[in-house]
């Protein structure tokens, strides 16, 4: 008799032995493919905003009540849930990632290829169209929760739904499309735990004196890491020298041992350490455990729900169990060589840690570029394309060069591919020139060229940009005056305007009654990369410029300090790490089309709203302006490293977050004060009162402008003051308490944004 059982109808739960034959039947039926065909185009309604997440919820409940279903725990010899016959266990378990937008890229890195070796059945694409099962057989020895556990601690420690264990679970079947993989032998066989499965590594309770336990890595789907997180910032912050015993035995009795068992082993493997030794830590661990297990207190179940909380703002639609690690843009520790993606990876091969960001900023210009046929929603609503530009500054022999070698792997098929069309065009030419004075000219091939130089005269970039197709043209200058030399006069401010358009695809174009020169009207798509020093900087970007709005929508990235330092030691490029920076190069080429990317608009949106806040209470109208567009190019660096990872991880969150972050700061060092001396020459703003001071803050429970005044120090004239004071009272910060009264009201709202905030820099 089979282990598992079929059933036609959740409503109806008549249910037969499974057989193979029974199963694909149902897997082919015609009832089967029209529900996961409709739930597809519902789940792709709502990403477009075209259906409600809680309509879709309903619609998926409603059409997966008519799918026909099988039973992974459980045989029933007397019929689905009857009262007068008891379920035969299967021997199997079913682990549930509900919501995973990647399930298939998921199976294909971390099972495939190992199925049997772990004992898999099945391994399928959920109805829903979000999220799989993986069907598999019990290891010996364990419990199915602990076969669940271990299994997700062999996909790479995945957030699944632990709640799916109970013997009357019923799984519906999707149709044929959506199975990865699937063991006829061992799904529909009669041979309980295969022999083959002894040797599988234990989980808690059950290890021996060769093995180690694999204790589960999370709490309800919530990674025990966040909830150490969380606790410690409850608590105040993490231990320091002189309170470490004390809140470590805390976190140990009060935070772990309600939610691991009170087991002293699994909690050790849990424990941070903060320079303890081993045997200090398994002494507290094991005075906050004799008393035995201590109940959840509700300052746990607090701390709990906060982190379920911060999930979900960042889950996806549906997705009850995404990655749920608060991202946390550190710009000292943001970037990590080893976490990125492909391309991104092999870019830092070699570079001196220092370099990371300057590296980094040269060559994601040329990634967005090679991704040019992708389009992606923004937070606002309005959907973009990925146009960047970068300029990496920095003195004299500060090692500009290394952002040059990058560059110059990832541009290696533009190059080829522009040298085929170069060689057309000259021998285009060359025929032109050749021909006699009554023979027709040889008909323009208009070749597109991608690769164009950043001294390119405007008339040439205009006619790259007619043969472009929509593609982006790009450019890479090894030294920003140069530029600057070569577009004297008029032609500088005409860069600007084609720079500036380039950003959004905006249209530009000339009109000439001349055949020499290029007319037409075209959608600006340009990105590029320059390098160059401080005082080309400043050249190009005087203080009668500086508004125009080119500076908001540059990437700036500054070389490390190199006075009086020893040289720097650079490591080769591996021929391995080449062709990987070309297979990424591929990859972004072969997207087109709408991407959606919900996780990382919310992240942005969060970021760009707490620099809002930051910038009101600070009365900063410099760090206003530039908070805005250094969310676009950090969201537009996120897809990037989403389109190579192919994933929105945290990984992908907290790169945009840290690019965001540490594009304002480029642009506020590099452009700031020559913005903020033109607000003060316009009498509209004046400098900012302190980097780290909040002028909000400062001011008493009630105030007055005379207070206002008196904190910024005469910087502001009197018009500006009081633009900002009514906005605080728009926001719902202060309210008017007498004629020249206001009073700090209780801003939940705020406290949250400088939690959040704390939270993502911690």
């Amino acid at each position: 008799m089979s282990r598992i059982d079929l059933g036609q109808n959740i409503k109806n739960p008549q249910t037969l032995a499974a057989t193979a034959e029974g199963f694909y039947k149902a897997a082919d039926s015609e009832r089967t493919r029209r529900i996961c065909a409709e739930l597809a185009d519902a789940l792709e309604m709502c990403r477009r905003g075209e259906l409600s997440v809680d309509d879709y919820k309903e619609m998926k409940r409603v059409k997966k009540t008519g799918c026909q279903f099988y039973t992974p725990h459980a045989h029933f010899a007397k019929g689905y849930k009857r009262n007068d016959g008891e379920p035969v266990d299967s021997g199997k378990a079913v682990i549930d990632l509900d919501g995973c937008e990647h399930f298939a890229e998921l199976y294909a890195e971390r099972l495939k290829g190992r199925e049997r070796a772990l004992g898999i059945n099945m391994v399928n694409r959920s109805v829903s169209g979000t999220g799989g099962h993986v069907l598999f057989e019990i290891p010996e020895g364990m419990t199915r929760q602990q076969a669940q556990a271990w299994m997700a601690q062999e996909m790479g420690g995945v957030a699944y739904d632990a709640a799916v264990h109970e013997l009357e679970r019923a799984i519906f079947i999707p149709c044929r499309d959506y199975i990865l993989y699937i063991d006829e032998e061992l799904m529909f066989g009669d041979e309980a735990r295969p022999t083959s499965l002894q040797t599988h590594p234990q989980i808690k309770g059950t290890e021996t004196a060769d093995s180690k336990a694999v204790y589960p890595t999370t709490y309800k789907g919530i990674p025990y890491a966040a909830i150490i997180a969380e606790w410690f910032r409850m608590k105040g912050g993490e231990p320091e020298q002189g309170e470490r015993s004390n809140k470590l035995y805390d976190l140990a009795a009060h935070c772990l041992a309600p939610i691991c068992d009170n087991d002293e082993a699994w909690i050790l493997e849990l424990m941070p350490r903060y320079g303890l030794t081993e045997a200090e830590v398994k002494g507290i661990i094991h005075s906050a455990c004799k008393d035995g297990r201590y109940l959840m207190t509700k300052e746990l179940k607090t701390c709990i729900k906060r982190v379920k909380e911060m999930n979900a703002e960042n889950a996806d639609i549906d997705d009850e169990d995404a990655d749920s690690a608060q991202p946390s843009p550190s710009l000292t520790g943001g970037i990590k060589g080893g976490s990125l993606p492909i391309g991104l990876k092999e870019s830092l091969a070699g570079v001196p840690e220092s370099m990371y960001m300057p590296v980094l900023c040269a060559v994601l210009p040329l990634a967005a570029a090679y991704a040019d046929q992708v389009e992606v929603e923004y937070c606002d609503g309005f959907r973009q394309h990925l146009g960047l530009m970068s300029i990496i500054r920095g003195e004299q022999a500060s090692g500009k060069s290394v952002c040059k070698a990058a560059v110059d792997v990832w541009k290696r098929q533009l190059d080829e591919e522009d040298a085929i069309a170069r060689r057309r065009e000259e021998e285009w030419k060359e025929r032109k020139k050749g021909r006699k004075a009554n023979e027709k000219a040889p008909e323009d091939p208009k070749v597109l060229i991608r690769m164009v130089p950043v001294t390119v005269s405007c008339s040439t970039l205009l006619k790259r940009f007619k043969n472009a197709g929509g593609h982006t043209i790009y450019s890479f200058g090894e030294e920003l005056d140069t530029l600057r030399k070569t577009n004297g006069a008029g032609s500088w401010s005409s860069k600007y305007d084609i720079y500036r358009l380039s950003f959004d695809r905006g249209e530009w174009g000339q009109d000439y009654n001349s055949d020499q020169a290029e007319s037409g009207v075209v959608n600006v798509a340009y990105n590029w990369t320059m390098l160059g020093t401080d005082g080309a900087m400043r050249k190009c970007f005087k203080q009668d410029n500086i508004e125009n709005g080119l500076s908001s929508r540059i990437l700036v990235a500054e070389m490390p300090d190199g006075s009086f330092a020893k040289m720097p030691k650079f490591g080769k490029r591996s021929p391995a790490d080449e062709a990987r920076i070309q297979e990424a190069v591929t990859k972004l080429r072969s997207y087109a089309g709408f991407i959606d990317t919900p996780r990382l608009r919310r992240a942005i949106e969060r970021w760009v709203e707490e620099k809002r806040v930051e910038a009101a209470k600070d009365i900063d109208r410099v760090k206003d302006v530039y908070r805005k567009r250094a969310a676009v190019i950090g969201f537009r660096c996120g897809v990037v490293y989403y389109l190579l990872e192919g994933k929105e991880t945290n990984r992908c969150l907290d790169f945009a977050l840290t690019m965001a972050e540490y594009c304002l700061m480029g642009q506020m060092k590099a452009f700031g004060e020559a913005l903020r001396n033109e607000y003060v020459n316009a009498g509209d703003e004046g400098q900012r009162y302190g980097v780290n001071h909040s002028v909000f803050d400062q001011l008493p429970p009630t105030f007055t402008m005379d207070d206002v005044r008196s904190l910024k120090q005469g910087a502001c004239n009197d018009n500006s003051l009081r633009t900002v004071v009514s906005r605080w009272r728009r926001d719902g910060w202060i309210e008017k308490t007498g004629n020249k009264h206001w009073t700090k009201k209780n801003v939940a709202m705020l406290q949250c944004c400088n939690v959040a905030l704390r939270r993502l820099k911690s």
